[in-house]
Protein backbone atom coordinates (compact mmCIF):
# COMPACT_ATOMS: atom_id res chain seq x y z
CA UNK A 1 0.00 0.00 0.00
CA UNK A 2 1.33 3.42 -0.98
CA UNK A 3 2.03 5.79 1.89
CA UNK A 4 0.09 9.02 2.24
CA UNK A 5 1.79 12.25 1.13
CA UNK A 6 2.46 13.22 4.76
CA UNK A 7 3.96 9.80 5.57
CA UNK A 8 6.12 10.00 2.44
CA UNK A 9 7.27 13.49 3.44
CA UNK A 10 8.28 12.19 6.87
CA UNK A 11 10.58 9.64 5.18
CA UNK A 12 11.92 12.20 2.72
CA UNK A 13 12.69 14.77 5.44
CA UNK A 14 14.94 12.40 7.39
CA UNK A 15 18.50 13.67 7.16
CA UNK A 16 17.64 16.39 4.62
CA UNK A 17 18.95 19.91 5.17
CA UNK A 18 16.30 21.74 3.19
CA UNK A 19 13.30 21.15 0.91
CA UNK A 20 12.48 23.96 -1.51
CA UNK A 21 9.51 24.17 -1.72
CA UNK A 22 7.92 21.59 0.60
CA UNK A 23 4.35 22.60 -0.22
CA UNK A 24 5.06 21.97 -3.91
CA UNK A 25 6.45 18.53 -3.09
CA UNK A 26 3.39 17.66 -1.00
CA UNK A 27 1.12 18.69 -3.89
CA UNK A 28 3.02 16.49 -6.35
CA UNK A 29 2.96 13.55 -3.95
CA UNK A 30 -0.78 14.04 -3.49
CA UNK A 31 -1.27 13.83 -7.26
CA UNK A 32 -0.46 10.13 -6.96
CA UNK A 33 1.83 9.75 -9.98
CA UNK A 34 5.43 8.48 -9.75
CA UNK A 35 7.77 11.46 -9.60
CA UNK A 36 11.04 11.79 -11.53
CA UNK A 37 13.86 12.15 -9.00
CA UNK A 38 17.20 13.37 -10.35
CA UNK A 39 20.69 13.37 -8.85
CA UNK A 40 23.79 14.10 -10.87
CA UNK A 41 27.31 12.81 -10.25
CA UNK A 42 30.35 13.94 -12.20
CA UNK A 43 32.76 11.01 -12.65
CA UNK A 44 35.77 12.88 -11.23
CA UNK A 45 37.28 9.84 -9.49
CA UNK A 46 36.98 6.09 -10.12
CA UNK A 47 35.30 5.12 -6.85
CA UNK A 48 32.23 6.29 -4.99
CA UNK A 49 32.74 6.89 -1.27
CA UNK A 50 30.40 7.07 1.71
CA UNK A 51 29.97 10.82 1.20
CA UNK A 52 28.34 10.11 -2.17
CA UNK A 53 26.01 7.56 -0.60
CA UNK A 54 24.24 10.23 1.50
CA UNK A 55 22.51 11.26 -1.74
CA UNK A 56 22.22 7.73 -3.09
CA UNK A 57 20.54 6.57 0.12
CA UNK A 58 17.92 9.28 -0.35
CA UNK A 59 17.41 8.10 -3.93
CA UNK A 60 16.80 4.65 -2.47
CA UNK A 61 14.14 6.13 -0.17
CA UNK A 62 12.33 7.59 -3.17
CA UNK A 63 12.52 4.22 -4.95
CA UNK A 64 10.96 2.52 -1.95
CA UNK A 65 8.16 5.10 -2.06
CA UNK A 66 7.43 4.13 -5.68
CA UNK A 67 9.11 6.98 -7.57
CA UNK A 68 11.41 6.93 -10.59
CA UNK A 69 15.08 7.58 -9.91
CA UNK A 70 17.41 9.02 -12.55
CA UNK A 71 21.10 8.58 -11.74
CA UNK A 72 22.68 11.15 -14.04
CA UNK A 73 26.35 10.72 -14.85
CA UNK A 74 27.80 14.08 -15.80
CA UNK A 75 30.15 12.97 -18.52
CA UNK A 76 29.69 16.33 -20.26
CA UNK A 77 29.83 18.52 -17.14
CA UNK A 78 32.93 16.58 -16.11
CA UNK A 79 34.66 18.13 -19.12
CA UNK A 80 33.91 21.58 -17.65
CA UNK A 81 34.82 20.86 -14.03
CA UNK A 82 32.46 21.77 -11.19
CA UNK A 83 33.62 25.09 -9.66
CA UNK A 84 31.51 24.60 -6.51
CA UNK A 85 33.50 25.32 -3.37
CA UNK A 86 36.69 25.97 -5.32
CA UNK A 87 38.95 28.98 -4.87
CA UNK A 88 40.78 28.13 -8.09
CA UNK A 89 39.68 26.82 -11.46
CA UNK A 90 39.24 23.05 -11.38
CA UNK A 91 41.25 21.29 -14.09
CA UNK A 92 38.89 19.44 -16.47
CA UNK A 93 39.21 15.69 -17.00
CA UNK A 94 39.96 13.98 -20.29
CA UNK A 95 37.25 12.02 -22.09
CA UNK A 96 39.14 8.80 -21.38
CA UNK A 97 39.28 9.49 -17.63
CA UNK A 98 35.59 10.35 -17.56
CA UNK A 99 34.58 7.19 -19.45
CA UNK A 100 36.63 4.94 -17.16
CA UNK A 101 35.28 6.56 -13.99
CA UNK A 102 31.69 6.50 -15.26
CA UNK A 103 31.91 2.75 -15.87
CA UNK A 104 32.81 2.15 -12.22
CA UNK A 105 29.90 4.35 -11.08
CA UNK A 106 27.45 2.25 -13.07
CA UNK A 107 28.65 -0.90 -11.31
CA UNK A 108 28.84 0.55 -7.82
CA UNK A 109 25.48 2.31 -7.43
CA UNK A 110 23.59 -0.97 -7.59
CA UNK A 111 25.05 -1.93 -4.25
CA UNK A 112 22.43 0.51 -2.93
CA UNK A 113 19.85 1.16 -5.65
CA UNK A 114 17.43 -1.29 -7.25
CA UNK A 115 18.61 -1.74 -10.86
CA UNK A 116 15.05 -2.42 -12.02
CA UNK A 117 13.89 0.94 -10.69
CA UNK A 118 16.87 3.05 -11.78
CA UNK A 119 17.42 4.98 -15.02
CA UNK A 120 21.04 5.77 -15.80
CA UNK A 121 21.50 8.78 -18.04
CA UNK A 122 24.54 10.64 -19.40
CA UNK A 123 24.20 14.36 -20.02
CA UNK A 124 26.39 14.10 -23.10
CA UNK A 125 23.30 12.59 -24.76
CA UNK A 126 21.80 16.06 -25.21
CA UNK A 127 24.76 18.36 -24.55
CA UNK A 128 27.02 16.53 -26.99
CA UNK A 129 24.68 17.36 -29.86
CA UNK A 130 24.04 20.99 -28.84
CA UNK A 131 25.66 23.37 -31.32
CA UNK A 132 27.35 26.67 -30.54
CA UNK A 133 24.16 28.62 -31.25
CA UNK A 134 22.25 26.47 -28.76
CA UNK A 135 24.87 27.02 -26.10
CA UNK A 136 24.74 30.79 -26.66
CA UNK A 137 20.95 30.72 -26.35
CA UNK A 138 21.26 28.76 -23.11
CA UNK A 139 23.82 31.24 -21.75
CA UNK A 140 21.42 34.11 -22.57
CA UNK A 141 18.99 32.80 -19.95
CA UNK A 142 21.24 33.84 -17.03
CA UNK A 143 23.22 36.95 -16.09
CA UNK A 144 26.74 37.54 -14.83
CA UNK A 145 25.29 39.37 -11.82
CA UNK A 146 23.28 36.27 -10.87
CA UNK A 147 26.35 34.07 -11.29
CA UNK A 148 28.36 36.33 -8.99
CA UNK A 149 25.77 35.75 -6.25
CA UNK A 150 27.44 32.37 -5.73
CA UNK A 151 29.71 32.54 -2.70
CA UNK A 152 32.70 30.86 -4.36
CA UNK A 153 32.54 33.08 -7.46
CA UNK A 154 31.96 36.16 -5.31
CA UNK A 155 34.98 35.39 -3.12
CA UNK A 156 37.26 34.71 -6.07
CA UNK A 157 36.13 37.87 -7.85
CA UNK A 158 36.70 39.98 -4.71
CA UNK A 159 40.14 38.42 -4.24
CA UNK A 160 41.03 39.12 -7.88
CA UNK A 161 41.39 35.39 -8.57
CA UNK A 162 40.56 34.31 -12.11
CA UNK A 163 37.17 32.87 -13.03
CA UNK A 164 37.15 31.21 -16.42
CA UNK A 165 34.11 31.83 -18.65
CA UNK A 166 33.48 28.10 -19.01
CA UNK A 167 32.89 27.86 -15.24
CA UNK A 168 29.77 30.00 -15.64
CA UNK A 169 28.45 27.34 -18.02
CA UNK A 170 28.51 24.61 -15.37
CA UNK A 171 25.38 25.66 -13.42
CA UNK A 172 23.57 26.32 -16.70
CA UNK A 173 24.32 22.86 -18.08
CA UNK A 174 23.34 21.23 -14.77
CA UNK A 175 20.09 23.19 -14.85
CA UNK A 176 19.46 22.28 -18.48
CA UNK A 177 19.79 18.61 -17.48
CA UNK A 178 16.68 19.13 -15.34
CA UNK A 179 14.86 20.56 -18.35
CA UNK A 180 15.75 17.58 -20.52
CA UNK A 181 14.80 15.07 -17.83
CA UNK A 182 11.67 17.02 -16.78
CA UNK A 183 12.65 16.29 -13.20
CA UNK A 184 10.17 16.79 -10.38
CA UNK A 185 12.83 16.71 -7.68
CA UNK A 186 16.60 17.23 -7.77
CA UNK A 187 18.87 16.16 -4.92
CA UNK A 188 22.26 17.66 -4.14
CA UNK A 189 24.62 18.54 -1.36
CA UNK A 190 24.18 21.79 0.53
CA UNK A 191 27.06 23.21 -1.52
CA UNK A 192 25.00 22.63 -4.69
CA UNK A 193 22.06 24.82 -3.67
CA UNK A 194 22.83 27.55 -6.24
CA UNK A 195 23.12 25.06 -9.11
CA UNK A 196 19.91 23.28 -8.13
CA UNK A 197 17.99 26.56 -8.03
CA UNK A 198 19.28 27.40 -11.52
CA UNK A 199 17.51 24.21 -12.60
CA UNK A 200 14.24 25.51 -11.14
CA UNK A 201 14.64 28.79 -12.98
CA UNK A 202 15.48 27.18 -16.33
CA UNK A 203 12.53 24.81 -16.13
CA UNK A 204 10.24 27.82 -15.64
CA UNK A 205 11.92 29.55 -18.61
CA UNK A 206 11.18 26.47 -20.72
CA UNK A 207 7.55 26.33 -19.58
CA UNK A 208 7.91 23.41 -17.18
CA UNK A 209 6.81 23.18 -13.54
CA UNK A 210 9.91 24.03 -11.47
CA UNK A 211 11.60 21.13 -9.74
CA UNK A 212 11.61 20.78 -5.97
CA UNK A 213 15.13 21.11 -4.57
CA UNK A 214 16.27 18.87 -1.71
CA UNK A 215 19.70 19.53 -0.24
CA UNK A 216 21.53 16.93 1.82
CA UNK A 217 24.31 17.56 4.35
CA UNK A 218 27.92 17.10 3.34
CA UNK A 219 29.46 14.17 5.19
CA UNK A 220 32.66 14.95 7.05
CA UNK A 221 35.57 12.65 6.32
CA UNK A 222 37.50 10.54 8.80
CA UNK A 223 39.34 13.64 10.03
CA UNK A 224 36.04 15.08 11.24
CA UNK A 225 36.87 18.46 9.71
CA UNK A 226 36.77 18.46 5.91
CA UNK A 227 34.16 17.12 3.53
CA UNK A 228 34.87 13.49 2.67
CA UNK A 229 37.09 13.55 -0.39
CA UNK A 230 39.47 11.26 -2.20
CA UNK A 231 41.85 14.15 -2.79
CA UNK A 232 42.11 14.73 0.98
CA UNK A 233 42.53 11.04 1.77
CA UNK A 234 39.83 11.18 4.47
CA UNK A 235 37.38 8.89 2.68
CA UNK A 236 35.88 5.42 2.93
CA UNK A 237 35.37 4.01 -0.57
CA UNK A 238 32.42 1.67 -0.98
CA UNK A 239 34.84 -0.70 -2.73
CA UNK A 240 37.28 -0.77 0.20
CA UNK A 241 37.94 -4.36 1.38
CA UNK A 242 35.78 -5.31 4.40
CA UNK A 243 38.59 -5.24 6.98
CA UNK A 244 39.86 -1.87 5.71
CA UNK A 245 36.38 -0.35 5.67
CA UNK A 246 35.67 -1.63 9.19
CA UNK A 247 38.95 -0.27 10.53
CA UNK A 248 38.43 3.15 8.97
CA UNK A 249 34.96 3.44 10.48
CA UNK A 250 36.23 2.42 13.90
CA UNK A 251 38.70 5.33 13.72
CA UNK A 252 36.02 8.04 13.64
CA UNK A 253 35.45 10.03 16.83
CA UNK A 254 32.56 9.19 19.16
CA UNK A 255 30.80 12.45 18.22
CA UNK A 256 31.24 11.92 14.49
CA UNK A 257 29.89 8.39 14.86
CA UNK A 258 26.39 9.78 15.46
CA UNK A 259 26.63 11.94 12.35
CA UNK A 260 27.51 8.82 10.35
CA UNK A 261 24.59 6.95 11.91
CA UNK A 262 22.17 9.75 10.98
CA UNK A 263 23.33 10.09 7.38
CA UNK A 264 24.39 6.55 6.47
CA UNK A 265 22.45 4.04 8.55
CA UNK A 266 19.22 2.43 7.36
CA UNK A 267 18.07 2.00 10.96
CA UNK A 268 14.94 3.85 12.01
CA UNK A 269 15.13 7.08 13.95
CA UNK A 270 13.63 5.26 16.94
CA UNK A 271 16.36 2.60 16.84
CA UNK A 272 19.09 5.23 16.72
CA UNK A 273 17.52 7.12 19.60
CA UNK A 274 17.54 3.92 21.71
CA UNK A 275 21.18 3.26 20.85
CA UNK A 276 22.17 6.79 21.84
CA UNK A 277 20.30 6.39 25.13
CA UNK A 278 22.21 3.15 25.80
CA UNK A 279 25.54 4.93 25.29
CA UNK A 280 24.46 7.77 27.57
CA UNK A 281 23.52 5.13 30.17
CA UNK A 282 27.00 3.61 30.08
CA UNK A 283 27.34 1.43 26.97
CA UNK A 284 30.90 1.70 25.61
CA UNK A 285 30.78 3.96 22.50
CA UNK A 286 33.08 1.42 20.86
CA UNK A 287 30.24 -1.11 20.93
CA UNK A 288 27.91 1.34 19.20
CA UNK A 289 30.62 1.98 16.63
CA UNK A 290 30.80 -1.77 16.06
CA UNK A 291 27.11 -1.59 15.07
CA UNK A 292 27.79 1.18 12.57
CA UNK A 293 30.85 -0.44 11.00
CA UNK A 294 29.19 -3.85 10.79
CA UNK A 295 26.07 -2.43 9.12
CA UNK A 296 28.03 -0.55 6.45
CA UNK A 297 30.43 -3.39 5.69
CA UNK A 298 27.44 -5.76 5.42
CA UNK A 299 25.71 -3.35 3.01
CA UNK A 300 28.56 -3.39 0.52
CA UNK A 301 30.03 -6.85 1.11
CA UNK A 302 27.27 -8.95 2.70
CA UNK A 303 26.29 -9.79 6.33
CA UNK A 304 28.96 -12.49 6.71
CA UNK A 305 31.65 -9.98 5.76
CA UNK A 306 30.42 -7.56 8.43
CA UNK A 307 30.66 -10.19 11.16
CA UNK A 308 34.05 -11.41 9.93
CA UNK A 309 35.47 -7.86 9.78
CA UNK A 310 34.45 -7.20 13.38
CA UNK A 311 36.00 -10.47 14.54
CA UNK A 312 39.24 -9.64 12.71
CA UNK A 313 39.31 -6.14 14.20
CA UNK A 314 38.88 -7.51 17.73
CA UNK A 315 41.52 -10.19 17.11
CA UNK A 316 44.10 -7.67 15.89
CA UNK A 317 43.65 -5.48 18.94
CA UNK A 318 43.76 -8.48 21.30
CA UNK A 319 46.90 -9.89 19.65
CA UNK A 320 48.63 -6.54 20.02
CA UNK A 321 47.82 -6.52 23.71
CA UNK A 322 45.49 -3.50 23.60
CA UNK A 323 43.20 -3.59 26.66
CA UNK A 324 39.44 -3.14 26.40
CA UNK A 325 39.30 -0.30 28.91
CA UNK A 326 41.74 2.57 28.36
CA UNK A 327 42.08 5.93 30.12
CA UNK A 328 40.86 8.81 27.95
CA UNK A 329 42.84 12.01 27.42
CA UNK A 330 41.17 14.97 25.68
CA UNK A 331 43.65 17.36 24.07
CA UNK A 332 43.22 20.61 22.18
CA UNK A 333 44.25 20.73 18.54
CA UNK A 334 44.52 23.83 16.36
CA UNK A 335 43.11 23.67 12.80
CA UNK A 336 46.56 22.63 11.55
CA UNK A 337 46.55 19.60 13.83
CA UNK A 338 48.85 18.33 16.59
CA UNK A 339 52.33 16.89 15.99
CA UNK A 340 52.75 13.36 17.36
CA UNK A 341 55.59 14.33 19.74
CA UNK A 342 53.43 17.00 21.38
CA UNK A 343 50.50 14.59 21.46
CA UNK A 344 52.53 11.99 23.38
CA UNK A 345 53.79 14.57 25.88
CA UNK A 346 50.43 16.27 26.44
CA UNK A 347 48.73 12.90 26.89
CA UNK A 348 51.20 12.09 29.67
CA UNK A 349 52.69 9.11 27.86
CA UNK A 350 56.20 10.63 27.82
CA UNK A 351 57.89 13.22 29.99
CA UNK A 352 59.28 15.39 27.19
CA UNK A 353 59.42 15.92 23.44
CA UNK A 354 62.93 14.46 23.49
CA UNK A 355 61.63 11.24 25.05
CA UNK A 356 58.85 11.15 22.47
CA UNK A 357 61.40 11.37 19.65
CA UNK A 358 63.53 8.65 21.25
CA UNK A 359 60.57 6.28 21.67
CA UNK A 360 59.49 6.84 18.05
CA UNK A 361 63.02 6.15 16.79
CA UNK A 362 63.06 2.93 18.86
CA UNK A 363 59.79 1.81 17.21
CA UNK A 364 58.02 1.84 20.58
CA UNK A 365 55.07 4.07 19.60
CA UNK A 366 51.91 2.71 17.99
CA UNK A 367 48.75 4.57 17.10
CA UNK A 368 45.64 2.53 16.36
CA UNK A 369 47.93 -0.50 16.33
CA UNK A 370 50.26 0.85 13.63
CA UNK A 371 53.91 1.69 14.40
CA UNK A 372 54.72 5.40 14.11
CA UNK A 373 57.77 5.92 11.91
CA UNK A 374 57.97 9.72 11.74
CA UNK A 375 58.18 12.30 14.49
CA UNK A 376 56.63 14.83 12.09
CA UNK A 377 53.29 12.98 11.88
CA UNK A 378 50.35 15.36 12.43
CA UNK A 379 46.84 14.43 13.59
CA UNK A 380 43.82 16.54 12.68
CA UNK A 381 41.23 17.93 15.10
CA UNK A 382 38.42 15.48 16.02
CA UNK A 383 40.73 12.47 15.69
CA UNK A 384 40.02 9.66 18.16
CA UNK A 385 43.15 7.54 18.64
CA UNK A 386 44.40 4.57 20.65
CA UNK A 387 48.00 5.49 21.51
CA UNK A 388 50.54 2.99 22.87
CA UNK A 389 54.07 3.67 24.13
CA UNK A 390 56.10 0.62 24.98
CA UNK A 391 54.27 -2.52 26.07
CA UNK A 392 52.09 -1.19 28.87
CA UNK A 393 51.37 2.52 28.42
CA UNK A 394 48.06 3.19 26.67
CA UNK A 395 45.81 6.21 26.26
CA UNK A 396 42.77 6.88 24.16
CA UNK A 397 43.39 10.40 22.86
CA UNK A 398 40.63 12.64 21.54
CA UNK A 399 41.71 15.82 19.78
CA UNK A 400 39.23 18.62 20.36
CA UNK A 401 39.28 21.47 17.81
CA UNK A 402 40.20 24.99 18.89
CA UNK A 403 40.06 28.26 17.04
Amino acid sequence: MQLSPDDQLAEIRRGASDILVESELRARLAAGRPLIIKAGFDPTAPDLHLGHTVLINKLRTFQQLGHTVVFLIGDFTGLIGDPTGRNVTRPPLTRGEIAANAATYERQIFRILDPDLTRIEFNSRWMGSMDAAGLVQLAARHTVARMLERDDFQQRYAANKPIAIHEFLYPLVQGYDSVMLRSDVELGGTDQRFNLLVGRQLQQDYGQPPQVVITMPLLEGLDGVNKMSKSLGNYVAITDPPDEMFGKLMSVSDDLMWRYFDLLSFRSSAELARLRQQVEAGLNPRDAKFELARELVARFHGPAAGEAAQAEFVRRFRDRGIPDEIEVAELSAAPGGLVVTHLLRQAGLVASNAEAVRMIEQGAVRIDGERVASRDLVFSPNADLVVQVGKRRFKRVRLLPTG
